[in-house]
C-alpha cells in the first residue's frame, strides 16, 4: 500500500502496515535454525500476540515519507521487524513477577504464566539478540552497510542502558518513592519514547534523510512517544478494559506515579495535545517528500482508545 493513497484512512493504513509486518514476522526467525521447540514457541507466543504494531509502521512510514516512494519497504521491513522484536522482549520482561507482575497482556496470559519464568526470560533474551541479526539483513535488501551500521548503533543506544532499559530501571526506582515530574518525564522519554525515536529515525536513514531531517524526525518521535505514554496513563484511568486487553486502574492499584496523578487528568490531556502539535510542526519543518501519514499518525495516537 502506498502511503500517498489519500483514499485510505489512517486506521486502514495502519492496519495494512500491521498485516504486512505480521506476514514478515512469520519468517523472520528462520525455520531451519536448530532452536529448542519450547523456546521458539515462547518467542512466537508473544511475537504473534497482535497489538497495534505502531513502531514497525513508523519505520515503514518514515522511510516512505523521506523518499516519497513505497519501494523502501523491502529494505525497511527487516528493521520494522527488529523493532517489534525489541518491543516484544521488553513486554515479556516487564510482565515478570520481579518487574510489573502482570498476569495478562493483550487479553492473553503473559508469557511467564504459560511457559514459566525461566523460559520467558530466555525468550526475551532471544528476541533481543535476534533483532540485531534482522538489522544486518536490511543491508542485504538495498541499504548500504554504513546505513545498517548506523541503525544498529541507534538501536543499541536507544534500546539499552541510556534508552529503554534505563527508563525501565528508573521506573522501578520510581516505585520506591520518586515522585517529581522531571523524573517521571525521564521514565517516559526513555521507557517509551526512545524506541519510537528509533523507529522514525531508522526509517529516515533508510529513506536517505539528511542530518537536519534526522534531527527533526527524532524530535517528532520524542514528542509522540511522550504523548503516547501519557495517553496510556490517561487510558488506564478512563479507558475500556476490554479494548485495552488489560485491567484498568492498574497504575492506581500498584500506586504508580503517573502524569494524571501529578498534574491532573485535564492538564495531562492538554499536554498530550501540545506534544502532538510540536511533533507535527517538526515534520512540517523537515520538508519531507511525503509527510502526510506521519502527521496523521500523530493525530491518531492522541485519539486512540486502546
Amino acid at each position: 500500500m502506498d502511503a500517498r493513497d489519500v483514499t485510505i484512512t489512517i486506521r486502514e493504513y495502519l492496519l495494512h502496515c500491521a498485516a504486512e509486518t505480521e506476514t514478515a514476522l512469520t519468517g523472520s526467525l528462520p525455520h531451519d535454525w536448530d532452536v529448542p521447540g519450547t523456546l521458539r514457541e515462547a518467542m512466537n507466543y508473544s511475537l504473534d500476540a497482535g497489538g497495534k504494531r505502531i513502531r514497525p509502521a513508523l519505520v515503514l512510514t518514515a522511510a516512505e515519507a523521506v523518499r516519497g516512494s513505497a519501494a523502501d519497504k523491502t529494505s525497511a521491513m527487516p528493521v520494522a521487524c527488529a523493532v517489534e522484536y525489541i518491543h516484544t522482549y521488553s513486554l515479556i520482561h516487564d510482565d515478570l513477577p520481579a518487574m510489573d507482575n502482570d498476569d495478562y497482556r493483550r487479553g492473553k496470559p503473559t508469557n511467564h504464566k504459560v511457559f514459566g519464568e525461566a523460559m520467558a526470560i530466555l525468550a526475551g533474551d532471544a528476541l533481543l539478540t535476534h533483532a540485531f541479526q534482522l538489522v544486518a539483513q536490511a543491508a542485504k535488501n538495498g541499504i548500504s552497510a554504513e546505513t545498517a551500521l548506523s541503525i544498529a548503533e541507534d538501536l543499541a543506544v536507544l534500546a539499552g542502558a541510556s534508552g529503554m532499559v534505563g527508563g525501565q530501571a528508573a521506573d522501578m526506582l520510581g516505585e520506591q518513592g520518586i515522585t517529581s515530574i522531571g523524573e517521571l518525564e525521564y521514565i517516559h522519554l526513555h521507557k517509551t519514547s526512545d524506541l519510537i525515536v528509533f523507529s522514525v529515525k531508522s526509517g529516515g536513514r533508510i529513506g536517505g534523510a539528511n542530518p537536519r531531517q534526522l534531527e527533526l524526525l527524532e524530535l517528532y518521535g520524542r514528542n509522540i512517544g511522550l504523548a503516547f505514554q501519557i495517553q496510556d496513563d490517561i487510558l488506564d484511568l478512563i479507558g475500556d478494559a476490554e479494548k485495552l486487553g488489560k485491567p484498568t486502574n492498574s497504575d492506581v492499584e500498584q500506586k504508580k506515579v503517573t502524569y494524571p496523578f501529578l498534574i491532573g487528568l485535564d492538564e495531562s490531556k492538554a499536554l498530550v495535545n501540545r506534544l502532538t502539535e510540536q511533533a507535527k510542526s517538526a515534520i512540517i519543518e523537515a520538508d519531507l517528500a511525503n509527510p502526510e501519514r506521519l502527521l496523521q499518525i500523530a493525530d491518531y495516537l492522541v485519539h486512540r482508545d486502546h
